[in-house]
């Protein structure tokens, strides 16, 4: 009889087997602990500490447990087993929100809150360009359009004094989305939807753990939408939730997501809603992942928070260096990404890809972010397709680019910098490390140019 799965077994399976998995814990190698410091811009070098960035995801017996149980219970899917209707309520009690649905990701939590708020055909959604693809494309499979209002490059965030001039008789909402863990202006984006009266559906798919006057991010607006794709601070590999204080439109993304049938609905009683409705269900293996997950999320979100402050208390103080403000209203960002600009002028004329390879060299991962998105080949496909063009009018579609330029985000796109989350997982003398090696680049700027 072969021996029950352990993850111990399997990680010393693995390793005999060499395939290089980055376990948790696991000793750096020798060639790690023997590597020694180089200048900056010359080669690369491996860390001092090894304790950055921190190993993702994290896990132990509690997901084992979790795993296993669902596992050996043989009911895998929603409906079947209580993993999903578990993580739901600790997850609604977590946040503070009335409802809590689970998604299969972060992209169909937004399709299944806009199905369930009727935005269809020929609508027009408010959203910011600077944020993934599927803040664009879950709109567009609805069928309606994305509008993009500038951002805020002091924040990364949408400028909510912007919002009112966009909006026409076809907007049918407006989507701030908590890029990198900062939360955006939720007092005056909600001003003007109650004016307007829109609903507000924050993509707060990077913000979890993030609060806007005390209160946590994704339940402010009508829904909250958020991601547990791998990367995210809370993470099941793939998986998302929409969290609403609205009981009604809850049982709306819940039948959105399930295909039409209402929550009470089980066993073979075909009964379905009339909505539109897609298969979005999160399995059970999900959500006992993310239950066990978020025994460590409030102590990851502090450590984030506590060398994020202490990082920026040293880069505001290098020249060239900006890092991403908060607003007021921002008690708690979630550091999903750690985000700042970058001026090369300040750093001899060094373009910023030298700067970011300069960083690796020194030891310290970070990239450019969000590019400006080349929305000519990508809308040409989509508004020209047989089916938009019943949707929206000639002169609607040939307005979008003019309706819709970004100066700032461009500026933005071309100057921005990131540290993922991981990298604030480390210890306070790795944040000095990451300081020092700006300020090495910086001083040795003049030579990396000429390079």
């Amino acid at each position: 009889m072969s021996q029950p799965f352990s993850r111990r077994r399997f990680v010393a399976t693995a390793a005999a087997a060499g395939l290089g998995l980055a376990v948790p814990g696991a000793p750096a190698g020798a060639a790690e602990k023997a590597a020694a410091d180089k200048p900056a811009g010359r080669r690369a070098n491996r860390r001092k500490t090894g304790s950055l960035p921190a190993p993702w995801p994290v896990m132990d017996e509690r997901e084992d447990q979790a795993i296993l149980e669902v596992l050996h219970s043989g009911k895998w899917f929603r409906g079947g087993g209580n993993a999903v209707n578990n993580f739901e309520a600790a997850y609604a009690k977590l946040t503070g929100a009335k409802h809590c649905i689970a998604t299969n990701g972060g992209t169909t939590a937004l399709a299944a809150a806009m199905g369930a708020l009727g935005i269809g055909p020929g609508d027009e959604v408010i959203v910011t360009p600077y944020t993934f693809i599927a803040s664009f494309t879950a709109i567009m499979l609805h069928h309606a359009m994305p509008v993009l209002v500038d951002v805020d490059p002091e924040t990364f965030l949408l400028d909510p004094a912007k919002i009112e001039a966009a909006i026409t008789d076809r907007t049918a909402a407006i989507m701030p989305v908590h890029i990198g863990g900062n939360v955006a202006d939720m007092d005056d984006i909600l001003a003007v939807a109650e004016k307007r009266k829109l609903p507000v559906i924050e993509d707060a798919c990077q913000a979890h753990m993030a609060e806007w006057r005390g209160r946590k991010a994704g339940t402010w607006g009508t829904v909250g939408c958020f991601s547990f794709q791998v990367t995210k601070n809370l993470c099941s590999g793939e998986g998302g939730a929409v969290l609403t204080n609205d009981g009604e439109l809850a049982e709306k993304i819940y039948a959105f997501h399930n295909n039409c049938r209402a929550r009470k609905v089980t066993g073979y009683n075909f009964f379905y809603m009339p909505t539109r409705a897609a298969n979005f269900r999160m399995t059970e293996f999900q959500g006992a992942l993310l239950t066990a997950q978020m025994t460590r999320l409030e102590e990851q979100t502090r450590t984030r928070d506590e060398n994020a402050k202490y990082l920026t208390s040293m880069l505001r103080e290098i020249p060239g260096v900006r890092p991403a403000k908060m607003y007021d209203g921002c008690t708690r960002n979630a550091y999903h990404l750690y985000m700042f600009r970058y001026n090369a002028e300040q750093f001899a004329n060094l373009p910023r890809e030298k700067f970011l390879q300069a960083m690796g060299e020194e030891g310290i991962s970070c990239n450019s972010g969000y590019k400006p998105m080349d929305w000519k080949p990508f809308l040409n496909e989509a508004f020209g397709s047989r089916a938009c063009r019943r949707v929206f009018p000639e002169g609607v579609l040939a307005q979008w680019h003019e309706r819709c330029q970004t100066p700032k985000n461009d500026q933005l796109c071309r100057e921005a910098v990131w540290l993922t989350q991981t990298m604030l997982l480390g210890t306070r003398s790795d944040m000095d490390q990451i300081a020092d090696a700006v300020r090495k680049v910086r001083a040795k700027a003049g030579e990396l140019v000429k390079a």
